[in-house]
């Protein structure tokens, strides 16, 4: 299988329909790959805080209709990063509410997924109070795999990835925006993930300066043992890299600890034996 991650860069002076046009050419040039995946928040910047209020779109726009187009030219999976999404009011979120959703599309450019990020990150700014929380974890079946989705601050979450694993994921993909002063944490983290859910994990990063914060760049893809097949450097870059899925079944089955999980423990007791 091939995958091709696109490590965009986004910087002031270029217009979200600028980018949005010349991120749709460049999945174009992809034909002949399996998956294409692009980064966290790529039409705004992660840290662009001021911007999601103003480019939110609804799911089911230009940027949507650009990415569906673009995996229908090249014939690709593809994982469109994600978006500011103004939802509307569907049973689940009031009208008018923000997300931060990836969108999955076939070769065909039919939608096959939609993932609204569970876990926000800022504290008490930023993403954590100006978007809401996703509550579904979310699977796509492809033919050779199963992809499992997260964004970026989902990854310091391994509850979350165990239950990607236990719904069927093979190969985890996660989008970020993560800043240069914690790419120590991104890359450790993605290995971390990659050998304790026993799964490929194809992680996607942005280049350039998002609100005066420098992005980590370093896209990089982890095997099931936690090798490093392929990074990226710190711009703006393609990284097209070859895996077999089969060796994610092929290495829990030669060392399966996932089936040595112990869950349902007690809580501890307080010292007095209470």
């Amino acid at each position: 299988m091939r995958a091709s991650l696109i490590q965009i860069a986004v910087n002031e002076g270029e217009s979200v329909d600028s980018r949005r046009g010349r991120v749709a050419a460049l999945v174009g040039e992809q034909a002949g790959a399996d998956l294409v995946v692009l980064p966290e928040l790529w039409t705004t910047g992660a840290f662009a805080f001021e911007e999601f209020e103003r480019e939110a779109e609804p799911l089911e726009g230009p940027t949507y209709e650009a990415m569906a187009k673009a995996a229908s030219d090249a014939g690709v999976w593809l994982h469109a990063g994600s978006i500011p999404e103004r939802a509307a009011s569907d049973g689940d979120s009031a009208a008018g509410s923000l997300y931060n959703t990836s969108l999955v599309f076939s070769p065909s450019g039919e939608l096959a997924a939609v993932y609204r990020k569970i876990h926000r990150f800022g504290f008490d700014k930023g993403e954590a109070v100006l978007m809401s929380a996703g509550r579904e974890l979310v699977t796509v079946p492809l033919p050779d795999t199963v992809l499992g989705l997260a964004t970026c601050y989902d990854l310091r979450f391994p509850e979350l990835f165990r239950g990607l694993v236990d719904a069927g994921a093979q190969t985890l993909v996660v989008p970020a925006g993560w800043p240069e002063r914690r790419r120590a944490h991104w890359t450790l983290l993605a290995r971390a993930r990659a050998v304790e859910d026993q799964a490929f994990v194809l992680a996607c990063g942005t280049a350039g300066t998002h609100a005066g914060v420098p992005q980590a760049g370093h896209s990089i893809v982890v095997d099931p043992w936690g090798e490093v097949l392929a990074e990226a450097g710190p711009g703006e870059e393609v990284l097209t890299v070859g895996f077999d899925p089969a060796r994610v079944p092929a290495t829990r089955d030669q060392f399966p600890a996932l089936e040595d999980r112990v869950l349902g423990l007690e809580p501890p007791r307080r010292q007095d034996g209470s």
